[in-house]
C-alpha cells in the first residue's frame, strides 16, 4: 500500500535510468523499456545510460574497434539471478544530429533509439548494411515508436 491507501503496481522488471535525457523525461524512458518488455513477455533489468559524445567515443573505441561516436550502444547481459539483464547506452549529441538529418523530433529519435537497444539488450540484432532497415529487429523497433511518439 502507498501513502494514499491506493496498492501500488508491482513491475515484473527494473529499468534504472541516468544521465542527461535531452529531450526526455525518466518517465518516457521507463515507459518506452516497459512497453518494449510487455510487448515481447519478457522480464528483464535493464540500465539506460544517457552520455556525451566524449564517452560515448571512448565506449565505442573500447567495446567495438570504432573510434567515433555512435547514437546508441547495448549490451545483453545476464543478472547473478539469471535474468536477462542490459546496458544501454544512448548519446543525445548524436542523436540530435541525426534527427536533425532526418527532419524527424528529437523526442522521437531518442525513443528509437532506447528502443532499439532495449531490444539489443534482449538478443535481437540487425545486419550492418543497407538490410538494417529492412529486418524484422527494424519493423519491431519502428512499432514501438510508433506506439510511443
Amino acid at each position: 500500500m502507498t501513502e494514499g491507501g491506493t496498492v501500488s503496481e508491482v513491475s515484473p522488471y527494473e529499468i534504472t535510468v541516468s544521465g542527461r535525457l535531452g529531450a526526455l523525461q525518466h518517465a518516457d524512458v521507463r515507459a518506452a523499456v516497459a512497453r518494449v518488455f510487455d510487448g515481447e513477455g519478457r522480464a528483464v533489468v535493464l540500465s539506460v545510460t544517457f552520455v556525451g559524445r566524449d564517452t560515448m567515443r571512448c565506449l565505442n573505441a573500447t567495446h567495438k574497434d570504432h573510434d567515433w561516436p555512435t547514437d546508441v550502444l547495448a549490451f545483453a547481459l545476464t543478472d547473478p539471478c539469471g535474468r536477462t539483464a542490459g546496458d544501454v547506452y544512448v548519446c543525445p549529441w548524436i542523436a540530435a544530429r541525426e534527427a536533425r538529418q532526418r527532419g524527424l523530433p528529437l523526442r522521437e529519435e531518442l525513443l528509437r533509439l532506447v528502443i532499439h537497444g532495449a531490444l539489443h539488450a534482449l538478443g535481437y540484432d540487425h545486419p550492418d548494411d543497407a538490410g538494417r532497415t529492412r529486418s524484422p529487429m527494424w519493423r519491431r523497433q519502428e512499432r514501438y515508436v510508433g506506439m510511443l511518439a
